[in-house]
């Protein structure tokens, strides 16, 4: 197996899938954002790790650089991101080439549900900081992961799979995404 990207828009379950396949496969998962905001805090930045993405993006792209370099010295692991990452000034990509570069990518999972499902799980989540949201808009940024992840394959040769994570359907979601960890497909 090589490196694993996992990712998707906060409230798809992508989290809550992956503390799942975690108790059922052994490969090491590591969290970018973690990674990011050790990072960012270390240096001064951030005292929590939703400031990051208002950050000046010349300091984002030093933080994700950082992080990048970390996954790359642990070798083959399942990486737990975002895709892209909704930011004041627009959309930022989570994973752009000088990160691309140096995780190397196989396999880039996304994890998704219905705006609805989104919207209600958001509103139950207390331990982030979230922004209220329309459907429209949640559509609109799992577009731009689909596009972004089909851009980051074309730089990798990494191949894109997406995963269905409705509400009461988690554990077939969970084996779909152990399935991709076992045998890359």
């Amino acid at each position: 197996m090589g490196t694993i990207i996992i990712a998707g828009i906060p409230g798809a379950g992508k989290t809550t899938v992956i503390g799942k396949a975690r108790e059922e496969v052994s490969v090491k998962f590591v969290n970018y954002g973690d990674l990011m905001f050790e990072a960012a805090r270390s240096r001064g930045d951030v005292t929590n790790r939703d400031e990051i993405r208002s950050l000046p993006l010349d300091l984002q792209k030093a933080i994700q650089i950082d992080a990048a370099e970390k996954i790359e010295r642990m070798g083959k692991v399942v990486v737990d991101t975002h895709c892209t990452i909704k930011t004041p000034k627009g959309f930022l990509p989570g994973l752009p080439v000088w990160v691309l570069e140096r995780i190397k990518p196989e396999v880039i999972v996304l994890v998704e549900a219905y705006p609805s499902e989104i919207v209600e799980r958001r509103a139950k989540d207390q331990t982030r900081i979230r922004e209220k949201v329309a459907f429209k808009e949640i559509e609109e940024h799992q577009l731009m992961n689909r596009i972004s992840a089909m851009s980051y394959a074309v730089l990798t040769g990494a191949t894109v799979k997406i995963i269905s994570n409705h509400n009461h359907s988690l554990m077939e979601c969970v084996r779909d995404l152990v399935r991709i960890i076992e045998k890359g497909d």
